[in-house]
Order: structure tokens, then sequence, then C-alpha cells
């Protein structure tokens, strides 16, 4: 099931974001790419990547995912020492990831609904939820409390480079969604939801009971139906195919 409410407000959002990236952030990907080394690309987009461990840490914490809290500290603590500030990532070799969330996801643990897809101006496409998730996200950094200007800048410019080297990066990819689709709104929406809700529920769907369920009745999700409307994260859009009216 799909809540979009404000699909004209969405899409008028939408077709700034394509202006965008067509007139500017496409061409300043592709400069980017081709006049800075891959190696240094990588690099910043190592040290943009280290800034968003203690943020990992804040939600893991929230979540009482302690595992996962020890693990990004460990990281956090590795990359920005022996990795020279997060330049480089000597935690990944050793097999190290992080475990990545956000405060989104820590709504989500607590059983906060997902609320209506929205697409924000610049940022793309999100939910009600993950918006809210956003904005505590940013303000509850712990570098944005410790990290002073003119410092701060550095820290946001790392984090710009990074964006555009992954449009760079996947470029063919975007490119095919926004401008080779014959409505990329819906194939934009289509694609964030089915990643987002997958991101939540993870790879063992037991570890996302339903919280709305109690006792002996929860259950981890909807059981597998021949039916597409059966299942509640099911796009009707994202099958050219078939006929949510056809019934």
């Amino acid at each position: 099931m799909i809540e979009d409410a404000h699909e004209a407000q969405n899409r008028s959002a939408h077709a700034l974001n394509l202006a965008l990236d067509r007139a500017l952030v496409g061409p300043a990907s592709d400069g980017y790419g081709d006049a800075i080394p891959q190696p240094v690309r990588r690099g910043v987009s190592n040290f943009a990547s280290n800034l968003s461990q203690p943020g990992y840490v804040l939600n893991n914490l929230l979540q009482l995912r302690l595992d996962d809290a020890a693990r990004n500290t460990l990281r956090f603590a590795i990359n920005t020492t022996v990795g020279i500030g997060g330049l480089f990532d000597p935690a990944g070799e050793i097999g190290l990831t992080a475990e990545e969330t956000d405060f989104g996801e820590t709504m989500h643990v607590y059983g906060l609904p997902e609320g209506d897809y929205v697409v924000l101006p610049v940022v793309g496409p999100s939910t009600t939820r993950d918006t809210v998730g956003m904005v505590v996200d940013f303000a509850l950094n712990p570098l944005r409390h410790v990290v002073d200007p003119p410092e701060s800048a550095y820290l946001t410019l790392a984090r710009i480079g990074a964006g555009v080297d992954s449009r760079y990066e996947f470029g063919s990819t975007v490119e095919d969604v926004l401008y080779g689709s014959q409505d990329s709104y819906l194939q934009m929406r289509s694609l964030y939801l089915q990643n987002r809700r997958y991101e939540l529920r993870g790879d063992d769907p037991s570890a996302y009971l339903d919280p709305y369920l109690e006792g002996d009745t929860a259950q981890a999700g909807p059981a597998p139906s021949a039916d597409p409307l059966a299942d509640p994260y099911y796009d009707p859009y994202s099958d050219p195919y078939f006929d949510p009216y056809a019934q």
C-alpha cells in the first residue's frame, strides 16, 4: 500500500529536482568525476561516510542495538585514527563495515507508521516519518555540536562532494530512471519505497513483528499470496501488466 496524499505537490517537487539535475547536478557530477582522480574522490567519500558514524551510534543506542553501537564506535575509532580522519577505510578492509541507520529507522523500531510519500526539493524521495528523521538526525548529530566554523564548513563540503561523486558513479542508472522512464515520478516512488521498506524489514522478517498485533497472533509479515493486492507493500504501478481496476 502506498500513501501519496499530496501527489500534485510531489510531482511539482519532482519536476524541480529533474530540472536541477539536468541543469546543475548532472553536469557538475560529470565535471567532478572527470577532473578529480578516483582515489581522491574515494577519500572524500570515505571522509564523509566517517562523519555519519557518530549519528549511527546514537541511533543504535536509541534502538537498543548495543552490538551495532559497539561495532560503529570501533569502526569510527579505527578510521579516525589509523585511517587519518576517515580518508581511508582500514576498518572496512578488516571486515568492520558500517551498520547504517537513522532516526527514521529508530521511529520504525518503536512502531511509528511510515506516513505519506513525499518528495523534498533538492533532497528527493522520502516519507513523513523519514523527513522528521532527517531533521532530528541533523539536530542531534554529535559532530554538529563539537565542530565549529570554519571547520564545520569543510564537513559540509565533504558531504556535498560525496553526493556528487555518487551521482557520477551511478550516473547511467540514475539517468535511466529519471529520463528513460515513461513516468519517472512513479518509477522513483516505487524504487524508493521498495528499497526503504526492505532496509527496515531486514533480511529476517521475524525481526520485525507487527507492533499492532498482540500475543500469539503476531505475525512477521503477510503470507505469500497469489493476489498482489494482498501484499501491503505492493505498488500496482511497479507492474506494467497489472490493472488495479480489473477486479
